[in-house]
């Protein structure tokens, strides 16, 4: 049996597209949506989606106990109610996904077929806004050169990485290494908890979603840049060094460089364009790879600025003051 266990904190404009996405999967027993004190209409959106899912349950979470993420406290809520109902497999996932039709029979496969106990996608991305379009895709093509597929998949490897969106292990292996409660400060939680299935000597499959699981992750810039500068560093690396590194191998520093000193001479202007024009050759080859439309190269160049910021400020909030998520304020990790 496999359960859903969706945490959701001011959720309104999507927790009922996520819910009945799953409603109808195949394959899946329960649906548990633990309501984390949210202040908007999530609760009664919530009341009448139970109404009409039999298969949905809700928790209303206490208050956040003192040394925990929010998410990670209502995702250990939701496991320990699937596990008294003694379901083998635990799915967690966002309140801002869609699930396609398969999806959980899909992962059940994937599970066999790898033999692995957790099973990961990364989901299509629904991107409506310019800044959506500019940022996302540059993340994911930088994150997918420092967490690459194969690279993850290989049990040789001590290298881990899953997306919380699409998270789903089996329950023993899950309590086996602590579930949430052993990464309850942690903010990257899904890859964190894929670390620990790995290290203990389980198998792990994390692949592309597309055809899976689909998600808009931001509804606006400002949502957008505080999910994003909450995670950049530790994705990164969590440390200057790797910061420095990240900034000198994404952004095009010659060729803005010989783009602004073209004034002074024709032989910089057409440096400048040479060097771009090889940087967007690559960046359409990385999206490509990542399963992005061209289209987007289009972007590449406010792309780069914006991924530059958000990780340069991602970098000062995860070292100095507080991380803000969600209308909390936890304590910079690395400060």
């Amino acid at each position: 049996m496999v359960s859903a266990i969706i945490p959701a904190r001011n959720e309104e404009a999507t927790i009922a597209r996520c819910v009945e996405s799953l409603a109808s999967q195949a394959g899946l027993h329960e649906i548990i949506v633990v309501n984390d004190q949210s202040s908007d209409s999530t609760g009664e959106i919530l009341i009448r989606l139970a109404a009409a899912i039999p298969k949905l349950r809700v928790i209303d979470a206490p208050p956040l106990p003192e040394g925990w993420m929010g998410k990670n406290f209502a995702a250990a809520l939701g496991a320990g109610a699937a596990a008294a109902t003694g379901s083998d497999w635990l799915l967690f996932t966002d309140a801002d996904t869609f699930h396609l039709p398969g999806s959980v029979l899909r992962a059940l496969d994937d599970a066999r077929m790898h033999h692995v106990a957790l099973v990961s996608y990364s989901p299509e991305q629904e991107m409506h806004s310019f800044w959506e379009r500019a940022l996302i895709p540059a993340v994911y093509s930088r994150l997918a050169k420092k967490y690459s597929y194969h690279v993850v998949n290989d049990p040789r490897n001590r290298e881990a990485a899953a997306n919380g969106q699409f998270l789903m292990v089996r329950r023993d292996a899950y309590q086996a290494v602590g579930g949430h409660a052993a990464i309850r400060m942690d903010v990257l939680e899904d890859v964190a908890l894929a670390a620990n299935v790995k290290h203990a000597g389980y198998g792990i499959y994390f692949a592309p979603g597309q055809g899976i699981v689909r998600t808009r992750m931001y509804r606006s810039f400002s949502a957008m840049w505080q999910g994003w500068t909450k995670n950049l560093y530790p994705l990164v690396g969590s440390s200057g060094r790797s910061v420095f590194r990240e900034l000198e191998l994404a952004f095009p520093w010659a060729a803005i460089t010989l783009l602004l000193f073209s004034p002074v001479s024709r032989w910089f202007a057409a440096s400048g364009i040479v060097l771009l024009l090889a940087h967007l050759w690559h960046y359409g080859s990385q999206l490509r790879l990542n399963r992005f439309s061209l289209v987007l190269i289009l972007y590449y160049v406010p792309g780069q600025i914006l991924y530059a910021a958000a990780l340069i400020a991602s970098a000062w909030k995860n070292t100095h003051g507080v991380i803000a998520w969600k209308g909390r304020e936890y304590p910079a990790p690395m400060s």
